[in-house]
């Protein structure tokens, strides 16, 4: 998609884990001691005799309810949607978009770590000190499908800033390469002359160096593609969308909501967003 004339590719989303309504109905019921209302079998149960397993499963298994209908349309009664959770894996967003979510207060959040992924990078460009240059390491960094830019000649002007950076860095620091490479892969500089790629490829089946992101996250920009799974309770997921899909939001996390809404089962999406 064209956005601002740069090309940028579009998050992937997966519903990973949902707890149902029924929960959220049990605990509105409970409020206002009603469950002989519900119009769920199970719900009318619950007020005689506490749940077994067996009754909690077709309690999660609950698709409607008509109270949590009116608590969160006519009455705005919206902490009951709190005991519902929706996990979505999502890959390919930006770090940019990681960090408008980070925004958002009440979400559980696991992301892709720079300190512990980024060695790949790291040996391309050692790799390319030895035998290669900056044209080395631009073609392996693009073939690694880093940015949410699509636009390889973009992309490539942004990696070779990230060579600079290394180029300086290396310039700098006293004994670079014991940051940059594990200790059992140093060996490999002096045994592999004047082939990049052979040395790339020796340094890549080696042990990878631990938290090799500590000394370069310098070289992380917001168009870094990020891998994260976030957890919503049904309540902060309606302010997200609501928020997130306006027109006035970030176009990239406007994509992000979009697609999570689309894996969103109707279920919730009808408890959280008005229908027009």
């Amino acid at each position: 998609m064209n956005m601002y004339g740069i090309e940028y590719s579009q998050p992937k989303v997966t519903l990973l884990q949902d707890t149902g309504i029924g929960v959220a109905e049990t605990a509105a019921r409970t409020c206002y001691d009603s469950f002989g209302n519900s119009e769920n079998d199970v719900v009318q149960a619950i007020e005689s005799v506490m749940p077994d397993d067996a009754m909690c499963d077709e309690l999660n298994g609950i698709e409607d309810s008509s109270l949590l209908d009116d608590l969160a349309w006519t009455y705005f009664h919206h902490s009951i949607l709190e005991h519902a959770n929706l996990s979505f894996l999502i890959r390919g967003t930006s770090r940019g978009v990681l960090q408008e979510h980070a925004r958002h207060r009440i979400q559980a959040i696991s992301v892709r770590s720079t300190r512990y992924t980024m060695s790949s990078v790291i040996n391309a460009y050692v790799a390319s000190k030895h035998g290669g240059d900056s044209i080395f390491f631009i073609k392996k960094i693009l073939d690694f499908d880093m940015f949410v830019t699509t636009d390889r000649r973009y992309s490539s002007i942004e990696i070779e800033a990230i060579y600079n950076k290394l180029e300086y860095q290396s310039r700098i620091v006293d004994d670079f390469y014991s940051i940059a490479v594990a200790k059992s892969s140093l060996k490999y500089l002096d045994e592999i002359q004047d082939n990049p790629e052979a040395l790339f490829n020796a340094l890549e089946a080696g042990k990878k160096k631990r938290n090799v992101g500590d000394a370069f996250k310098h070289i992380v920009t917001d168009n870094f593609k990020v891998d994260m799974v976030v957890t919503f309770n049904l309540r902060s997921l309606k302010n997200y969308y609501t928020l997130r899909d306006s027109g006035a939001a970030y176009f990239q996390i406007r994509w992000l909501a979009q697609e999570m809404m689309r894996v969103t089962p109707s279920k919730y999406l009808d408890l959280i967003i008005k229908k027009k």
